[in-house]
């Protein structure tokens, strides 16, 4: 089936993924600038989802969907390595024109995936997985906090300023791989004349610094409240 095995197919594949992740992103980010505005707003949500059959669908189809992204993608950068064969140890200058994301697609997704798994683990594995397993408290510095407290955990981990920069660094990584990723899955899927693909350009530099100085703007807000 050309879908799986062409080189094409993967990346629509890829792209599709893509594009699938960057709806959820925008999702998640409304969910994070809720809790600026009300806490308990923030925590109403958290409820509402917990362990709810919907929000596990929704969980299992955006895993799919995430593991589908990264698998394609490192199929297509084994293949493109294999392709150029000993040309990739060559030092060449960036071509004109090319940006400088869309020669390090690889390597900043992979700092992005790291940063999901430590996101993971910090909220998930204590909200949604603790209530799967039957927890309804966990202990978190000390203290028992409950699963859908959202707010509680967000203000203790970003009171850590390590932690505070770690997902700054995370969110700089994600702007680069958003402001091409967008366009790109477009021009993959068709949508590719000169005109189109200039203001698609356009609109993913804009959304790309939307989703990112949105995270950030909740990630500082949070350190600087727990310094009050």
């Amino acid at each position: 089936m050309w879908l799986l095995n062409s080189s094409i197919g993967k990346k629509l594949i890829m792209s599709i993924s893509g594009l699938f992740l960057i709806l959820f992103l925008l999702f998640h980010l409304t969910m994070n600038v809720a809790a600026v505005f009300s806490e308990e707003a923030y925590n109403v949500i958290c409820s509402f989802l917990g362990s709810n059959w919907y929000a596990v669908a929704g969980t299992g189809v955006l895993a799919a969907g995430f593991l589908i992204h990264i698998g394609y993608s490192i199929l297509l950068t084994l293949e493109n390595r294999k392709a150029r064969g000993n040309d990739r140890y060559a030092v060449n200058a960036r071509p004109k024109n090319v940006e400088w994301a869309s020669q390090n697609m690889f390597v900043l997704g992979l700092i992005v995936v790291c940063f999901i798994v430590l996101h993971f683990s910090q909220f998930w594995y204590h909200m949604m997985f603790a209530e799967l397993i039957g927890h309804h408290e966990v202990e978190l510095g000390g203290q028992a906090i409950g699963t859908t407290d959202g707010a509680a955990f967000i203000k203790y981990y970003f009171s850590n300023i390590v932690v505070v920069i770690l997902y700054l660094v995370w969110y700089v990584a994600l702007w680069f791989h958003l402001t091409h990723g967008f366009w790109s899955a477009l021009q993959t899927i068709g949508w590719n004349n000169t005109i189109w693909l200039n203001r698609w350009k356009i609109i993913a530099n804009i959304f790309a610094t939307v989703i990112a100085l949105g995270f950030a703007f909740v990630t500082i807000f949070f350190y600087l409240k727990s310094l009050c």
